[in-house]
């Protein structure tokens, strides 16, 4: 699964076209008072064997009246009973299957689990299958979602009355974590894997998907077609799924296997560029992991409103609709790739092989994280795998609570906690260290005997550990001791010293942290006299000097010269070092660590501006947008020079975000030079691009900005339509609020977070209660349900604003004015206490 916490909002900075929040991810911090108990494997009384089920909808009570045929056998243990999970189901029949004949079974039922009575014992060699008769009720069932998976009601109608025009109607399952029993009576936990067969009664006017291949469809009488997916390979009941609605179907091919991508018909148009690198993608991994895609068939589904950010259900992954662009969209980034590799290599690491508990969800995870960097150095080269893998190296490392929980966790409150920066970033960061220290071939080749060992099963990190042991014939009990069953990372202090008299270089290493001392294989590199020298070194205490006899004082010492520990490092090089690296150290990470350097001393020192200069013109996209936004504009010298750069830029960078990037900068400046820059950038297809010149435009002239965001209205989106409602603030009316509201409602959390600030511009200069304290009240409840992320505290900071604003108005109100005014004080003086009280 892929999932999008957000680890802090940053505040919104006055001018609102410059709207932009540094979302990160997070995980939700168990309350204290709750107790982390220890959480065991669940125990195998009963197998399940295959699971056949017939199913159909009630679109007006969201109900769905199913028929299960479990097949099962006693696990090792004889038994004459059985626990099956059914959560909030009407169940109408429970019986033993005997030949043609069913054979009612008694059984109790708490609204959880089905405690059922099988009429005889049964021994391990002997299968029964049962037959079910249910019905699923997820809309009356309360379930509790968690920061990851944000519901758990396992089955979910869409718009089914059809009475929102502007939203498709859609049924889509989620199982993950322990859900589908919502749906379907299993044993539902990921170390039971089943064959399965799904039959889905729908109308005749959609698609289904499900897991397998579909073997038939059937046209009934009654205007509906029955379906019938077949999973002839086991799987675990968390990763079934259905969905239905109207979806257009991109057929495409791997190899000799399906490839299907379904989408709203309003995508389908850019359904090859949205995922045409999955075949691609299937033949990469399954050449890097020596095993062939496992499945029959891959189908890529997108829906609406998903709970998650995608999931990996087997040989049909489900998206968010996040990763649904236009053409327009496209031009400036592909959004979705990174969850399309990372849902893809979960075909291998998640469902071919599966965590046995949620304690070892990381080795679902951190795989699926890690087939991100794969892909990205695959596909784009080394800078952008660095660029991904030094991202979610600060996610983890920004977030210090989760420095506490271990990377394979036994002991914790809910098992929703465990998606998390640990079990996906760090887990990720991990096997990149794993990886860099075995080397490539040894690597590879312990995970494709892992898989190969546990394939159609279950696994964990010991069986982890002993494959790559198998491989390479080296002891792993070390790292598997300190990263998957120990908890936080190096602190470690770097400096130097250099003794002319002896021709010495010192290194002193100190890792600072509390607790024992992490066992740390580096690579450090000595470049002196126009020379490169690598030394390997393997730190073991808390503190080690490292000495190096060169000619001359080194030009750098470059600690972690693969940039490939997870570590929070505090490098004391001088800046003379980081110039220097920035031109003869390869890696992303070197270079971004110079520009880091260079920006802080860009006014004072000629060589850190040359650094910046030549940053702007780096080879890899993403240091260009870092050097932009971190050139000082405001000192003469810098500005002189970059500002050719920046133009240059401005127009022909071949990267839409570089483009935008140097738009902004320029816009920052308040030059109306620049204004033929901005004219013909509103000309261009890009949003990004669109938006920054807008952004300029509003800086020269807010009221002609005014008018040109009127005539870029019609189907904008992202960077553009952000850049329109701050165009808006400035003198918009009433006139423009369906713009704010059809945008708002169409938004995701970090889009609506955005909107708040400029949707309550407008709304302070509104009389009309009825629409201001609607909004009021849903600015509220995001700032209430994401309280972990401080949007509460966003929110109230932006209320108590518009609260003095409203106060104003009130007091040089006509009398009919105020009453309405009063109402709104009335409702945000509520919104406000309910914040601060939540």
């Amino acid at each position: 699964m892929k999932y999008f916490p957000l680890k802090q909002f940053a505040l919104l900075i006055a001018v609102a076209f410059t709207l932009s929040l540094n979302v990160q991810s997070q995980v939700k911090k168990s309350p204290d008072f709750l107790v982390q108990i220890y959480r065991e494997t669940p125990v195998k009384i009963n197998a399940l064997i295959h699971t056949k089920l017939d199913v159909r909808f009630d679109y007006a009570r969201c109900y769905l009246y199913g028929k299960a045929w479990l097949t099962l056998k006693p696990y090792f243990y004889s038994t004459d009973s059985l626990r099956l999970d059914a959560k909030g189901m009407e169940i109408k029949q429970i019986s033993m299957v005997e030949g043609n004949v069913l054979k009612p079974l008694k059984y109790t039922y708490d609204m959880q689990q089905l405690n059922i009575k099988l009429g005889r014992t049964y021994s391990r060699t002997e299968k029964y299958t049962l037959f079910i008769d249910y019905v699923s009720k997820p809309n009356e069932l309360k379930t509790k979602g968690s920061a990851a998976i944000t519901n758990a009601k396992g089955l979910y109608f869409i718009n089914p009355m059809g009475e929102d025009k502007d939203k498709p109607v859609q049924i889509w399952t989620q199982g993950e974590t322990e859900a589908s029993s919502v749906w379907f009576p299993t044993i539902d936990h990921s170390n039971q894997k089943t064959t399965s067969e799904i039959a889905m009664t729908v109308l005749s006017k959609y698609e289904t998907l499900s897991n397998g291949k579909l073997i038939s469809k059937k046209m009934n009488v009654d205007g509906t077609r029955t379906d019938i997916w077949k999973m002839d390979l086991p799987h675990s009941p968390y990763l079934f799924m259905m969905a239905v609605g109207d979806f257009k179907i991109f057929k495409d091919k791997w190899r000799d296997k399906e490839v299907n991508y379904y989408l709203e018909p309003a995508f389908a148009p850019y359904a090859k560029q949205i995922f045409g690198h999955t075949p691609e993608m299937m033949e990469f991994f399954s050449k890097k992991l020596g095993v062939d895609f496992p499945w029959n068939k891959y189908s890529q589904i997108v829906v609406r409103d998903f709970v998650s950010g995608a999931m990996e259900n087997t040989t049909a992954t489900l998206h968010g609709e996040f990763v649904q662009a236009n053409a327009r969209e496209l031009l400036d980034e592909n959004k979705g790739e990174d969850v399309i590799s990372h849902e893809l290599f979960h075909q291998w690491f998640g469902d071919y092989v599966t965590t046995e508990s949620w304690s070892n969800l990381t080795v679902n995870e951190s795989f699926a994280n890690f087939s991100e960097v794969l892909w990205r150095e695959y596909k784009y080269g080394k800078d952008e795998g660095d660029a991904g893998n030094y991202k979610d190296m600060q996610q983890y490392l920004g977030s210090p609570k989760d420095a506490s929980k271990d990377l394979v966790r036994f002991h914790y409150t809910d098992k929703e906690d465990m998606f998390d920066l640990v079990s996906y970033q760090k887990g990720g960061r991990v096997l990149y260290m794993l990886r860099n220290y075995l080397g490539e071939e040894a690597f590879f080749k312990g995970i494709n005997i892992y898989l190969k060992q546990n394939a159609f099963k279950n696994g964990e990190a010991h069986q982890l550990r002993l494959a790559l042991e198998e491989a390479c014939g080296k002891d792993l009990n070390w790292f598997f001791n300190q990263w998957y069953f120990g908890s936080g990372h190096p602190e470690l202090q770097i400096s130097y010293q250099w003794d002319e008299v002896s021709k010495t270089q010192k290194v002193f290493l100190t890792q600072s942290q509390s607790g024992a001392a992490f066992i740390l294989p580096m690579a450090v590199d000595v470049y002196a006299g126009g020379k490169k020298v690598r030394h390997d070194f393997l730190m073991k205490a808390k503190m080690d000097t490292l000495s190096f006899v060169v000619n001359a004082r080194p030009d750098l010492v470059n600690v972690d010269a693969d940039k490939i520990l997870l570590a929070k490092k505090e490098d004391h090089k001088v800046l003379s070092n980081y110039v220097f690296q920035y031109y003869h150290a390869p890696l992303y990470v070197d270079r971004l660590e110079a520009i880091d350097s260079c920006s802080a001393n860009q006014s004072k020192n000629e060589d850190a501006r040359k650094v910046m200069l030549a940053a702007l013109k780096d080879p890899y996209y993403g240091l260009r947008i870092l050097a932009i936004n971190s050139i000082d504009l405001t000192d003469s010298l810098v500005k002189v020079a970059a500002l050719p750069v920046l133009k240059t830029l401005s127009v022909s960078d071949p990267r839409n975000l570089v483009r935008a990037a140097a738009l902004q900068s320029l816009a920052s400046m308040r030059d109306f030079s620049n204004r033929p820059l901005f004219d013909v950038a509103l000309k261009s297809e890009s949003y990004s691009v669109q938006g920054a010149a807008l952004a300029g435009v509003i800086m020269l002239d807010p009221k002609e900005a005014f008018a040109i965001a009127k005539t870029l209205q019609k189907n904008s989106k992202g960077d553009l339509t952000k850049a329109i409602l701050a165009a808006y603030t400035y003198g918009g009316t009433e006139k423009e609020l369906p713009f704010f509201n059809d945008s708002y409602e169409k938004a995701g959390l970090q889009d609506k977070v955005e909107m708040i600030s400029p949707y309550l511009s407008i709304l302070a200069r509104i009389d009309n209660s009825e629409e201001v304290n609607k909004r009021v009240t849903d600015f509220k409840e995001v700032g209430i349900k994401n309280k972990k992320y401080d949007i509460d505290k966003y929110v109230l900071n932006l209320f108590e604003s518009f609260k003095e604003i409203k106060v104003e108005m009130a007091k040089q109100a006509s009398p009919e004015v105020k009453v309405e005014l009063q109402k709104q004080l009335a409702v945000l003086s509520q919104a406000m206490a309910e914040l601060k009280g939540s």
